[in-house]
């Protein structure tokens, strides 16, 4: 174990590692935040708590099957001249499950405000229920996660300990993000709508069409800087009005 930090290298793949998976870690986060946040106050905290250890205890027994992972890469059949796999089949379900529940969600704080009518299929608000979409989703980004660390590091211990890294990061902020977008209702559809671009780039990879990470990303970037100014005016126009 000592030995595989001897290197400067696998300070570096540690470092690169765990960056990247704090920046795939996002999706994940704000799924998590959302998700939780149909839980009452006071079942939060936990919620996101074991949904955070669930993704860590996933991507730590994945990374221990490495083998298995990379022989799911392997076309089972072909469609369109697309041969697909079963981590294509996984990344089409996770995607399909992004785009319909966020879009549920959507059509829910459109048609009711922040609040449903008290009866309304208060099932989905169940602790379990939370915990297990949650869990699901987690497999779908701890797949896509675990098949780009391959190529970025030789040593399954630097991939461990950059995940270990990585969610002990995410957990400190996990609080703060959900807060934030709970705080602000157009944050949270923005939020929303980066749930659907994420779902839709997990079909559109999973067909063999490459979509550059950056792209992605950037766009998210960019849109969350125009939303926060935005956020920002209105409180000087209200503080204006109240003067």
């Amino acid at each position: 174990m000592l030995e595989t930090f001897a290197t400067s290298a696998a300070w570096i793949s540690l470092l690169t590692l765990t960056l990247m998976e704090i920046i795939l870690g996002i999706d994940n986060v704000i799924f998590i935040s959302i998700v939780a946040g149909k839980l009452p106050e006071k079942e939060q905290k936990r919620a996101r708590g074991i949904g955070l250890f669930l993704a860590l205890f996933i991507r730590i027994v994945l990374l221990m099957a490495i083998s298995w992972i990379i022989g799911l890469t392997s076309p089972v059949f072909t469609v369109f001249q697309n041969e697909i796999s079963w981590r294509d089949l996984i990344l089409i379900a996770g995607g399909l499950f992004l785009i319909g529940k966020s879009t549920l969600e959507i059509h829910q704080r459109i048609e009711y405000g922040e609040e449903a009518p008290e009866g309304m299929n208060q099932k989905r608000n169940s602790f379990s229920k939370v915990v297990i979409q949650i869990m699901l989703l987690d497999v779908v980004f701890s797949f896509d996660s675990i098949i780009t660390a391959v190529g970025l590091a030789d040593h399954i211990s630097i991939m461990i300990l950059a995940v270990i890294i990585s969610m002990g990061i995410m957990f400190l902020f996990a609080s703060p993000v959900s807060r934030f977008i709970h705080q602000n209702p157009t944050m949270k559809m923005l939020a929303l709508s980066f749930l659907i671009m994420i779902g839709m780039t997990l079909i559109v990879e999973a067909l063999e069409y490459e979509v550059p990470k950056g792209y992605v990303y950037f766009a998210m970037a960019f849109s969350l800087l125009v939303e926060s100014l935005n956020i920002r005016l209105r409180k000087k126009d209200s503080k204006r009005e109240q003067a």
